[in-house]
């Protein structure tokens, strides 16, 4: 999978989010959880040390709050983001193919994982009673099982293109060329089989 975030965008999306508003630094963490929809939570030893820099830098302030460290925003801080409006854009177009990229991969595992489930559940109830389906006696034919990994196959191929098409469609960059070169190969696939 490729990186979430670009190098240096991470650093940049912090600024964002505490230019809303101060937070301690599980709420930092929270807030890029939520913005990813739960399929990307950093760690702490990702972001802490980030924050860390940022003070360095100038760009945010650290203060206590009973046992709790809040960060917030500087005027320089906020200076950066204005020098870089047009960079974090293109910032939250990324966190938007990350977040659709992330989702559909947890989409295809999950179904991978339905789909392995119902196999399964369908090999048990063919087992005779007393019998587990892990037991040699009904094992399902090597065409059975051929047919399962092609499912397989073809629901992941689905997903990922799914996914490549969405960032180009998001990006601007998908073509009606592109969509008749699919659909040619895939019937042109469907013919050899």
């Amino acid at each position: 999978m490729s990186p979430v975030f670009a190098h240096g965008h991470l650093r940049l999306y912090l600024l964002v989010l505490l230019a809303d508003h101060p937070m301690h630094g599980y709420e930092v963490i929270q807030a890029l959880g939520d913005r990813f929809g739960g399929t990307y939570v950093p760690s702490a030893g990702t972001v802490y040390p980030r924050l860390a820099k940022l003070e360095e830098e100038g760009l945010v302030t650290k203060s206590a709050d009973g046992r709790k460290t809040v960060y917030a925003i500087t005027p320089a801080g906020r200076a950066e983001l204005d020098a870089r409006a047009d960079e974090i854009a293109a910032v939250e177009n990324g966190v938007n193919d990350s977040v659709k990229s992330l989702a559909d991969g947890v989409r295809a595992s999950v179904g991978a994982a339905m789909r392995s489930l119902r196999a399964d559940l369908a090999a048990s109830a063919q087992a005779p009673r007393g019998q587990t389906a892990d037991e040699p006696v009904d094992v399902p034919s090597e065409g059975a099982r051929a047919l399962r990994d092609v499912e397989m196959a073809l629901s992941s191929f689905r997903q990922q293109v799914r996914a490549d098409l969405r960032r180009r469609a998001t990006r601007g960059t998908l073509t009606g060329d592109t969509v008749t070169r699919l659909r040619d190969g895939l019937e042109a696939l469907r013919k050899s089989l």
